[in-house]
Order: C-alpha cells, then structure tokens, then sequence
C-alpha cells in the first residue's frame, strides 16, 4: 500500500516526497528526499519515517506550530539594472554585500543550517 501525499521542491535536483506505505509490514508516513540528477534519480537515504502508531503524536506537534514562530522573511528585491545606479549606490551596495558576508559568517549562515536539518 502507498499513497503519495504531496511533494515539497528543496532544490533543482531534489524533491522532498511525504507518502504514506508499508513498510516491512509496518505501516506508517515516510518524508524522503528524491533526487533527479544525471548520475542518480530515486529517493535517498535522507528522510525518515513516522510509525502509525506515533502519527496522531506527530500531527499535534505540526498543528501546534504557528507560522508566527519562524523567523520573518524579507520579501526578495530586485536587483537595480546597471544604468539606473549611480556611483554612490554602486560604493554603499557594495559596503552593504561585505556587511552581509561578514555577518552570515559569524552568524552560520541559515541556508546551511537548513541544508543539515534535512
């Protein structure tokens, strides 16, 4: 028995699918990662399993979760075309990019703290 719930994009490669099956005879809900690459397509070892027996658990702990808990995104700017920007923007942009870096260095960067929580 597999029921695909739905699938998650991570990246251009990888696809994290949320499924429900049977596995060893045990049934339960599987989150996985799937990749589609040149060398490899299938699902990898990354990912884990929920027991039926642990689900209703599992599904409070995620209702309990309000989207008020994460951290606010920034809504994506665009950058400027090269002729609009003056010399000045062009030095305070660049004082703002080392800013950033200096920053996300000291700070682990949270792009590759969400690449180890998968």
């Amino acid at each position: 028995m597999e029921k695909d719930i739905g699938k998650i994009k991570k990246n251009e490669i990888i696809d994290i699918i949320i499924r429900i099956d049977d596995f060893g005879g045990r049934p339960g809900l599987t989150i996985r990662e799937f990749t589609t690459s040149e060398r490899y397509t299938g699902f990898t070892k990354s990912g884990t399993r929920i027991p039926v027996d642990s689900f209703q658990e599992f599904k409070q702990m995620i209702n309990s979760i309000d989207e008020s808990d994460f951290p606010a995104q920034s809504a994506p700017t665009k950058p400027q075309e090269p002729s609009e920007s003056k010399p000045e923007d062009k030095e305070q942009q660049t004082i703002n990019k080392s800013s950033e870096e200096s920053s996300s260095e000291q700070t682990n960067n949270p792009k590759e703290i969400k690449e180890e929580v998968y």
